[in-house]
């Protein structure tokens, strides 16, 4: 019964589904999902089984199996596909050509070690990077061989420019793999110098030989030093720049006078020599001034002079002074040596060189505004009296108070810097001295005279004395030489850096100021009006 009821219902069945296949493929055909690769919203293609094609791997889906025939499907919550035409999808792959692809690196590192890349450090004026509305691009400044835009013309830097050193990267800079122990930026000290070169030779002109020793930054301190022969410059720019009294005197940057040149009296330096230390102080060690060696050499060798010099004294003299104007320009500190007090030609001479001194250059018209010197004031260095070979009674408080009364007297009408900056009563020296005590003080100092540490613990206190008290050493008065250095040292690099000119100086632009101001000196006129006098 089952099987006959079955038989009768069925082409009943088989009408309804007719229609229905009929009624979906008639609106299949009007919505467009019938065609080949067209798919509603919501619905997903389809593959047989069977007609999957073996293909490479990573084929990408515009190969040949686009054109499949996919079966849609109908949506699970019975809702129906938005009317109209449906805009066909074609998928975008986003990858770059073969031969614009990233190549691995030959000589990156084994191991998966991260590569090291080059840093890049920015150093700029605080000035410039705080102001509102700058972007961080516009206020950063490169860092390169050249002076950056904050050492322009009329402003002054709020914190000194140091230069960073990188060496061993010249050869593995250029490539994108570094090596971590050649490629980490450092501030390594330069090249130390082992001995002082010329600046000036023996002939008066200028040497080019410092110029590699200096470097691209505004923190430098300048000191020179002028005096009579045999006064002790040499040997006392040597102990303030890179010895000490314990070393052997053949060894001393700046060479001192040996026994040989003292006995015929003779001149150890000529011209100016240069050394820079590792803490970028320039020390400019000069030749005699008025030296009579130096006036004997030209008239034994008979020495052709200049033709605006007629007499070989006259010469000497202007070479004296063009040096002292030289250092009056260029120099934060002019240390004046003495090996007795006083000479009054000394004094007469400095005036002189003060009045014939080059004129500060004046700063650029079209510079707006500045923070250092104004336009039309001179610079004038910071002069030190330095009483070398002094002896016991120039320590005794009287005395001194003495020295300091003439000095100021002497300099009174003098616009270089000489007292404020300077003091042996803040070295405590002079223990029971108080600050008030040298209503007077100007910028001097006292060196004893150099004694050998062996033979000074020798020094008794005498004989016809106690046994007690004759083991003990002899009263000097004042503490010992190599004491005295160290605070003379620490007193000089102390003072104060004034701008030397109207524009900001690194050491190889001020190389450049100095070369221009010797020239100029060389071909002042006011020098030749002098000379002119004298003759």
């Amino acid at each position: 019964m089952m099987r006959e009821d079955c038989r009768k219902m069925a082409p009943h069945c088989l009408q309804g589904f007719a229609a229905e296949v009929n009624q979906v493929s008639r609106y299949m055909s009007e919505s467009g999902h019938s065609q080949p690769g067209m798919y509603g919203q919501g619905r997903r293609r389809r593959r047989r089984r069977g007609d999957r094609d073996a293909g490479p791997p990573g084929q990408n889906l515009s190969g040949p199996s686009r054109d499949r025939e996919y079966q849609p499907r109908e949506r699970r919550d019975g809702s129906e596909d938005p009317p109209g035409p449906l805009i066909q999808k074609t998928p975008i792959i986003l990858a770059k050509p073969p031969g614009e692809r990233a190549k691995p690196s030959q000589n990156a590192p084994v191991g998966g070690a991260p590569v090291l890349e080059k840093p890049i450090m920015l150093m700029k004026a605080r000035d410039d990077g705080g102001k509102p509305g700058t972007p961080p691009e516009a206020a950063a400044q490169p860092t390169g061989p050249g002076p950056s835009k904050m050492e322009k013309e009329g402003q002054r830097p709020t914190q000194p420019v140091y230069q960073i050193q990188n060496r061993g990267m010249g050869a593995s800079a250029s490539s994108s793999a570094v090596d971590p122990m050649v490629g980490q930026s450092k501030l390594i000290p330069p090249e130390k110098m082992k001995h002082s070169i010329k600046l000036v030779d023996d002939q008066m002109n200028w040497c080019d030989s410092a110029m590699e020793y200096l470097r691209d930054q505004t923190d430098m301190l300048v000191v020179g030093v002028i005096g009579l022969q045999g006064a002790g410059k040499s040997t006392i720019m040597s102990l303030l720049s890179a010895n000490t009294p314990e070393e052997d005197q053949r060894a001393y940057v700046f060479r001192a006078q040996t026994q040989e040149i003292k006995e015929r009296g003779g001149n150890q330096s000529t011209g100016i020599d240069f050394f820079i230390t590792q803490e970028r102080v320039i020390f400019l060690d000069t030749q005699p001034m008025l030296s009579p060696s130096i006036l004997d050499h030209l008239i034994n060798n008979d020495r052709k002079l200049p033709p605006e010099y007629n007499l070989p004294h006259t010469y000497v003299e202007m070479q004296s002074l063009q040096i002292a104007a030289f250092l009056f320009t260029v120099c934060h500190v002019v240390i004046v040596v003495q090996d007795w007090f006083t000479d009054l030609n000394l004094y007469r001479f400095l005036q002189t060189a003060e009045m014939l001194k080059p004129s500060t250059p004046s700063a650029s018209h079209d510079s707006a505004g500045s923070s250092g010197n104004d336009d039309g004031a001179e610079y004038y260095p910071h002069i030190v009296f330095l009483q070398n070979k002094a002896r016991r009674d120039d320590f005794c408080p009287r005395n001194l108070k003495n020295m300091h009364m003439v000095v100021d007297k002497l300099m009174a009408h003098s616009h270089l810097k000489y007292k404020g900056t300077l003091s042996m009563l803040d070295c405590n020296i002079f223990p029971g001295l108080g600050q008030d005590y040298l209503t007077t003080e100007v910028n001097m100092f006292l060196l004893p005279v150099q004694e050998n540490d062996g033979e000074d613990n020798l020094t008794k206190a005498g004989s016809g004395t106690y046994p007690l008290f004759s083991l003990l050493p002899g009263y000097r008065g004042h503490p010992a030489f190599s004491t005295m250095v160290s605070k003379l040292r620490s007193q000089i690099l102390a003072m104060p850096r004034c701008q030397l000119s109207h524009t900001i100086l690194t050491e190889k632009n001020w190389f450049h100021y100095a070369a221009r101001i010797w020239d100029g000196v060389k071909k002042s006129s006011a020098l030749s009006e002098y000379s002119r006098l004298l003759c």
